[in-house]
């Protein structure tokens, strides 16, 4: 007997098949729920390369990959200004949505992509897998949870290294139009979400950037920010991938209270005024968990566990009609951060979000100006 939709695995295809359609591929291959039908990509030959290491169809074009009813899940993992056209087309095709970070480079695109989901009813999720790693959880829970006492200071660091051979290794990285910025936009926009989720709304930020040690491109790779919290708190991000030989991201969360600071999923320091037995296990659990160089240095060097997760997630969310941990809203958010550190940097003013206040930004591609990011 013919299994129903609602019996038979959810059918994911993926369209851009570059670098990170290989993590995409990996984490749906790894779960019983998941059966990855095909990709899709402009550059044939990409597509071709992709479909034979997995061992699916090879989608011609894109109105054949939505035409295709075995398809229930669309992952978009096109350069980041080309994520708009695929996701409103998977959308109206009726596929569930995801969306490679960022969710667009623009908050109008953004919202254009929210908006045809939410039309459409479909699910989106924008792909942010640190998320689901657990010593994450265990620091936003102490943070709910008051521990720190009064919050004083939430701070991001991505020092890590990119090779010139890597901004060269594709036309459209280190551009505005497709990566729609540099270090934040593209590399550290995983940290600014974390922070973001951890501290609760930025409500203000002030910021320098510039581009120091690569050629060829227009992008920064160098960024400073001064933030406020909206609950009173100071915080700072600092991104680069000028840093030999890369470090692995960091962020610092302190209070009256208490402080902890978390290496990628390594605990350093988790240290309370009233510290407990459970604590100490936190500790021991959690001061080794890392194990890749996170990225640092080698954009290939990163584990797919946390899209496997975030994956799993989304099938929970379509099989339960429930929204998924991480839709298009909590996408937008650090898009929205990051486009107010570019527009201080580019007027030198201290800039207030939220950003929708400003018809112009929400509705242009914002760059910082030459004379802003190159020193």
């Amino acid at each position: 007997m013919k299994k129903t939709k609602s019996e038979r695995s959810v059918g994911f295809a993926i369209i851009g098949c570059g670098l990170i359609s290989r993590f995409h591929a990996r984490a749906i291959r790894e779960l019983p729920g998941a059966k990855l039908i095909g990709c899709y990509d402009r550059v044939g030959s990409a597509a071709q390369r992709l479909a034979k290491e997995f061992d699916i169809l090879n989608l011609q074009d894109l109105d054949e990959l939505l035409r295709n009813d075995r398809v229930d899940v669309v992952t978009v993992a096109t350069p980041s200004g080309a994520h708009l056209e695929p996701a409103v087309a998977a959308a109206r095709a009726g596929k569930h949505v995801i969306v490679e970070k960022p969710l667009e480079i623009t908050l109008s695109r953004c919202d254009k992509i929210i908006r045809e989901c939410e039309k459409a009813g479909v699910l989106l999720s924008t792909i942010f897998p640190s998320r689901f790693h657990r010593c994450w959880h265990l620091l936003k829970e102490a943070i709910a949870q008051g521990r720190f006492g009064k919050l004083s200071l939430g701070d991001a660091y991505v020092k890590w290294f990119r090779t010139q051979e890597y901004y060269d290794s594709g036309q459209w990285r280190g551009t505005w139009e497709f990566d729609g910025g540099g270090a934040l936009m593209n590399q550290a926009i995983h940290t600014v979400d974390l922070l973001i989720w951890l501290m609760g709304p930025i409500v203000r930020v002030s910021s320098h950037v510039a581009t120091l040690a690569h050629n060829r491109i227009d992008v920064e790779d160098v960024a400073t920010a001064s933030l406020q919290f909206e609950n009173g708190a100071l915080g700072v991000i600092e991104a680069t991938t000028a840093a030999f030989p890369g470090w692995l991201k960091k962020i610092e969360i302190h209070g009256s209270h208490g402080s902890v600071s978390i290496e990628e999923e390594n605990i350093r320091v988790w240290q309370f005024a009233h510290m407990t037995a459970k604590d100490r296990k936190i500790v021991d659990d959690f001061s080794h968990q890392t194990r890749s160089g996170g990225g640092a240095s080698d954009p290939t060097a990163i584990s797919h566990a946390g899209h496997t997760q975030q994956f799993e997630d989304v099938i929970r969310a379509i099989q339960s009609r429930t929204q998924p941990l991480i839709d298009g809203h909590e996408g937008r958010r650090s898009v929205e951060v990051i486009l107010a550190i570019y527009k201080s940097a580019q007027t030198g003013k201290d800039i207030r979000l939220p950003l929708t206040r400003d018809p112009k930004l929400a509705s242009r591609r914002t760059r910082p100006s030459k004379k802003s990011t190159r020193k």
